[in-house]
């Protein structure tokens, strides 16, 4: 689903209300209205009137295609996005979006960035179940105004359950093929000037076995991954006038998640603990003055253990064990601020105006990144253009600069825009510049040992991070063209994006004769450009189709090679039949990837993933919800990632991660 336009909005109580027109990625184009406190939650919609691509995933969704977790339903529903989750549902996982690299996309959670930066390209869905979400915002293209570092390819904001004044909520289970259960609930109620939402969940599941049979060891033996993920949250609002609010968030995680390799293990995982409170406040002091100011916290603790059998000469199993890790520490803490002012006093045109400030500390005694700590402050600043102006066309200037205390200043800017031919045809392009900070693995990374002070490293191999390296710049262009055709919605989109100060990772160095490996910005330059083509058909009787396709070059230095981790080719595809005034839906969703390229010079993809689900609803207001969803149907054996490991005897090889075989889950929930 995505966003056309966001049009007018209305005072009550504090709300905006935000009427949305959506079209192009959805079944059919229809106005639905989404209930946001303030001027954060709009950034998305309001971007999307001027020239910008926003793709919308409902709890509905969701909850109707039985989806476990954040990244399956990213990964089957989202046009120009690829995700490859490793080992399944809550873990790491490989992603693109319009041809970006993994860690050139911010993750946020009701606006505050989760992404990981220890390690940007850690994508941080292992720890977000999908029964909290009230809807996923996806921004397409170079987000760097609003958003800052890392939002080179786009920004993917997960939205928790909103405010409303009425009483609402739900309970829910469900059981899966994989020795797995699913147990959540929300609730929502107002009463006079305060507003209150409750969530929680546990996921459980003994897991599957993510390795092909010729790839596992026999010194392997724990081969299932499973995962246990706890969450809580809960959300206050006081609304002081009909035109200020006060709220406040807290949600916690409490995760226990399986890190497979196919040789030496035991066990391997991660006991993780986040926390992110956010406390704001919102005042319209005026239909032509708005204001929000929003100070966070996000803490996110993890203790591994990593414990291996040991191998004796001939490959036996000597019975002995080998606690690598035992419950070593690795994580970060991440704080700060937000503000924005967004005024409309001058007839024609709209101002925004903002400040951002972030301090980040982080360590990881896994991969030895000593205790450090960053900050970034930033100003910006967009001047838009109104329908007073012009009726049927949308402008947008926008500038940021950039103050990091550990790397060189950036300043980006972008310009983008939204014309309306008319009813059935619009033209919108995007142009403008980002950036992307170094991550605390390229700028402090100590796997150093010289334990004499003599400067010659003790082991026969060492890396280090380099506190000199600059932001990675980028210039990027999306052009769109779309409209609808009787029953048929559609938009062609070309994107191209260039990206110098390129930082290399684990370059070759030698110190004392030493060899090791770290990090430099080299001249080389990353050029990508693409075309993502989206459709959508409404035939009528409740039937839709939705089908999107890819295509992206992402080179190095123009040298023909496609980077890893990005397909060339990707297509998505969704069959959908929900008759009108029937308590009852199905739903048919294809992945299509084509090859790619990994980072162990092999080749994976080039399948074809199928999901098949169906609900009913049951009593006389339908407020009972079975849903049956066949993950996989065809059982797929496809790679989603090729690594190296030892083999008992014989030295090193390259083993492939699978994704989710064929899996039932079937749910029940109900609505009070």
């Amino acid at each position: 689903m995505s966003v056309k336009n966001a049009v007018g909005w209305v005072f009550y109580g504090g709300l905006v209300v935000t009427q949305m027109e959506f079209s192009a990625a959805q079944t059919v184009p229809e106005e639905i209205v989404v209930t946001s406190s303030g001027l954060e939650e709009t950034i998305p919609m309001d971007l999307s009137r001027y020239g910008n691509r926003v793709e919308i995933i409902t709890a509905a969704e969701i909850e109707q295609q039985g989806f476990v977790d954040i990244a399956q339903a990213l990964q089957m529903l989202v046009p120009g996005l690829h995700v490859a989750p490793k080992n399944g549902a809550f873990d790491y996982f490989d992603a693109s979006l319009q041809g970006s690299r993994n860690q050139e996309i911010l993750w946020l959670i009701d606006g505050v960035r989760i992404t990981n930066r220890l390690y940007n390209g850690t994508s941080p869905l292992d720890t977000i179940p999908s029964h909290m979400v009230d809807r996923i915002e996806i921004l397409k293209g170079g987000q760097g105004i609003f958003y800052g570092t890392q939002s080179v390819g786009g920004v993917i904001n997960v939205v928790t359950k909103s405010f409303q004044r009425h009483s609402d909520g739900a309970v829910a289970a469900s059981i899966n093929s994989n020795n797995g259960y699913v147990a959540n609930g929300y609730y929502r109620t107002g009463t006079g000037l305060h507003q209150f939402v409750f969530y929680g969940s546990k996921d459980k599941s003994g897991g599957y076995k993510p390795y092909r049979s010729e790839d596992i060891q026999p010194s392997a033996t724990d081969r299932y991954r499973g995962y246990k993920v706890n969450v809580v949250g809960a959300k206050y609002a006081f609304d002081l006038s009909e035109r200020s609010r006060i709220s406040l968030q807290y949600q916690r995680t409490e995760n226990t998640l399986d890190f497979l390799t196919p040789f030496a293990n035991r066990a391997t995982f991660n006991e993780r603990e986040e926390d992110i409170i956010t406390a704001k406040y919102d005042l319209q002091f005026s239909e032509s003055i708005g204001l929000y100011f929003k100070v966070y916290y996000h803490n996110w603790d993890t203790l591994y253990t990593r414990i291996h059998n040991v191998v004796g000469s001939g490959g036996t199993l000597t019975g002995a064990i080998r606690v690598r890790d035992d419950e070593t520490y690795w994580g970060y803490e991440d704080y700060g601020m937000n503000a924005m002012l967004k005024l409309n006093l001058v007839e024609g045109f709209e101002y925004v105006l903002g400040l951002d400030h972030q301090n980040f500390s982080g360590e990881d005694d896994v991969w030895r990144i000593a205790d450090q700590e960053e900050r970034v402050d930033a100003a910006f600043a967009q001047i838009r253009t109104t329908e007073s102006l012009f009726e049927n066309t949308a402008l947008a200037f926008g500038i940021r600069h950039n103050r990091a205390s550990n790397v060189d200043s950036a300043t980006v800017w972008n310009i983008s825009g939204q014309h309306d031919s008319n009813k059935n045809l619009y033209v919108r392009a995007s142009l403008g510049t980002s950036f992307r900070l170094p991550d605390a693995e390229m700028l402090f990374l100590n796997e150093y040992y010289d334990d004499d002070s003599d400067g010659v490293p003790d082991d026969q191999w060492f890396a280090i991070g380099n506190p000199n390296l600059k932001p990675e710049q980028s210039r990027n262009i999306n052009l769109g063209i779309g409209g609808t055709a009787g029953k048929t919605s559609y938009e062609l989109i070309g994107f191209k994006r260039k990206i110098t100060d390129y930082i290399a990772s684990y370059v070759p160095l030698v110190i004392a004769g030493v060899e090791g490996e770290s990090f430099v910005n080299t001249g080389d330059e990353i050029e990508v450009e693409g075309m993502e083509l989206i459709t959508a058909l409404s035939m009528g009787r409740g039937w839709s189709v939705n089908l999107s396709f890819t295509y992206t070059s992402a080179e190095l230095n123009d040298s023909g090679i496609q980077l890893t981790e990005i397909p060339k080719t990707e297509g998505k595809f969704k069959l959908g039949y929900q008759p009108s005034g029937r308590p009852w839906g199905v739903a048919l969703a294809l992945n299509y990837v084509g090859d790619v390229n990994t980072r162990r010079a092999q080749t994976r993809g080039n399948y074809t993933v199928a999901d098949v689900s169906a609900y009913y609803q049951l009593g006389s207001e339908w407020r009972h919800r079975v849903v049956l969803r066949v993950e996989n149907v065809g059982d797929k054996v496809y790679t989603t990632r090729v690594d190296s490991g030892t083999r008992d005897v014989g030295g090193s090889y390259l083993y492939r991660s699978i994704g989710t075989g064929r899996t039932l889950h079937l749910g029940y929930s109900y609505q009070f």
